[in-house]
C-alpha cells in the first residue's frame, strides 16, 4: 500500500499494461487519479502493442487529458538492456507516486513489481495487490437479473476501483467516469464518414477479436445479418475494426447486402479508435465479440449485444453496465484462458445460436425501427 498517498506529488506514474480493452476498462480509475492529483504530471507505463489488431493505450487516451505522456516496454521482456533503460528513465523522471493498475496476477509478481519500482526511486505506491483479495476478482454469486445464469464475477474496473479506494471513489456507475472527451475534430470525422447514410439509423458492428477462442466465425455473423436486414429494413450497417479485418468483414456483411438496399459502410482501417467511438456513439445498437471495440461502444454509452467465448470467467471482461446483453455459455472448461482452442473446438462460443442473438436484439430494437 502507499505511504502518504494523499499528498500532492508533482509526478504520478500509472502502471497499466495491455491494449484497447485493458485501457478502456481502466477509464474510471484513470479519471479517479486525475481528480485526486489534478496538478500532477501523469504518465503511463505500458506495453508496446504486439500486433496491428492491438492499438496502443495512447490511441485511446490522447485527447482525454487523463495522461500526459507514456513510457513503453515490450510485454514480458527479460532483456536486461531494456530493463536497465526502463530503470534509468524512471529514475531520471522521479515520480512521486506510483499508481498500480496492472491486471490480475499473482501476489508474488506484484511484490516483485513493487521492489522494482522502489529500486527506481519511487517511495509512495498505491494499489499494489499484495493480498489475494486484491489480486483476484471476487465472486458476486448469481445475478439478480438472471438468477439461472450461474455465478458471476467482479468486473475488472471494479477490482481496480476497490484497490484504489484510498485515493477516492471511482464512480463506476457515472457515465462521466467513462468519458473519452472526444474532440470536435473526431466528431466531425464521424459525421464525414457517415454522410452516405443520410438520416438513416444504423447498427454498428465489429467482427474482430484477438483470440481465436473468442471467434463466433463469419458464417454465423453472415446468417445473423441476413435475418437482421429482413427485420430492420430502415437501418444501415456500419462496420468498425482494424485494416486487417476489412476483407473478412466483407464476407459477413454480404448477408446484409443480400437482403437490404440500405448502405453498408466498411470502415475497417479508416478510423482511429477514438473516431470509431464517435461513430459507435451514434448507432442504435452495437454487436461484437469479446474485444476492445465492444468496450469502446460501451464507453460511449451505446447498448451492446456481445458474443463471448468462455476463456475468461463470466463478468470480468463484460461491457460495463446492466443495459448490455452478453452471450456466455458455461461449459466444463470455462475459464481456460486459452487463446487458441483446438481440443474442444470452441464449443463455448460456437454453441451460441443465431436465433438466441436475434431474440435479444429484437428485445432492444423494435422491428418497426
Amino acid at each position: 500500500m502507499a505511504t502518504n498517498a494523499k499528498q500532492k506529488p508533482e509526478r504520478v506514474l500509472i502502471y497499466r499494461l495491455g491494449s484497447l480493452g485493458d485501457t478502456l476498462v481502466a477509464l474510471p480509475a484513470l479519471h479517479l487519479v486525475a481528480r485526486a492529483f489534478p496538478d500532477a504530471e501523469r504518465r503511463m507505463l505500458t506495453s508496446i502493442p504486439p500486433n496491428a489488431k492491438a492499438p496502443a493505450a495512447s490511441a485511446i487516451l490522447d485527447g482525454t487529458g487523463l495522461i500526459h505522456g507514456y513510457l513503453q516496454y515490450p510485454y514480458a521482456t527479460r532483456n536486461p538492456f531494456l530493463l536497465l533503460r526502463l530503470w534509468w528513465n524512471l529514475l531520471r523522471w522521479r515520480p512521486g507516486l506510483l499508481v498500480y493498475m496492472n491486471g490480475s496476477r499473482a501476489v508474488a509478481l506484484a511484490k516483485r513489481d513493487e521492489r522494482f519500482f522502489r529500486l527506481c526511486g519511487v517511495r509512495n505506491l498505491v494499489g499494489v495487490p499484495i493480498t489475494e483479495d486484491m489480486v483476484c476478482t471476487r465472486s458476486l454469486g448469481a445475478s439478480p437479473a438472471e438468477p439461472d445464469a450461474g455465478e458471476m464475477f467482479e468486473h475488472e474496473s471494479s477490482r481496480l476501483a476497490r484497490n484504489l479506494s484510498e485515493i477516492g471513489d471511482a464512480r463506476l456507475a457515472d457515465p462521466a467516469s467513462w468519458d473519452l472527451h472526444l474532440t470536435e475534430k473526431e466528431q466531425k470525422r464521424a459525421s464525414q464518414v457517415l454522410e452516405p447514410l443520410g438520416r438513416r439509423g444504423f447498427l454498428s458492428v465489429s467482427f474482430g477479436t484477438k483470440n481465436q477462442s473468442n471467434d463466433w466465425e463469419q458464417h454465423n455473423w453472415k446468417a445473423l445479418l441476413e435475418r437482421l436486414a429482413d427485420l430492420y429494413p430502415n437501418l444501415a450497417l456500419v462496420i468498425c475494426g482494424a485494416a486487417v479485418e476489412a476483407e473478412m468483414s466483407e464476407f459477413a456483411a454480404s448477408g446484409w447486402r443480400a437482403r437490404s438496399v440500405n448502405p453498408v459502410l466498411n470502415l475497417c482501417g479508416q478510423l482511429s479508435p477514438r473516431e470509431s467511438a464517435a461513430v459507435m456513439g451514434r448507432s442504435v445498437l452495437y454487436l461484437g465479440h469479446d474485444s476492445g471495440p465492444t468496450h469502446l461502444a460501451a464507453a460511449v454509452q451505446t447498448t451492446c449485444v456481445a458474443i463471448y467465448g468462455g476463456r475468461n470467467l463470466p463478468g470480468i471482461w463484460f461491457p460495463y453496465g446492466d443495459q448490455h446483453k452478453v452471450f456466455y455459455h458455461r461449459v466444463s472448461c470455462s475459464g481456460c484462458r486459452l487463446q487458441t482452442c483446438t481440443v474442444e473446438k470452441k464449443r463455448c462460443v460456437l454453441s451460441i445460436t443465431v436465433d438466441e442473438v436475434l431474440g435479444e436484439v429484437t428485445k432492444r430494437l423494435p422491428p418497426s425501427l
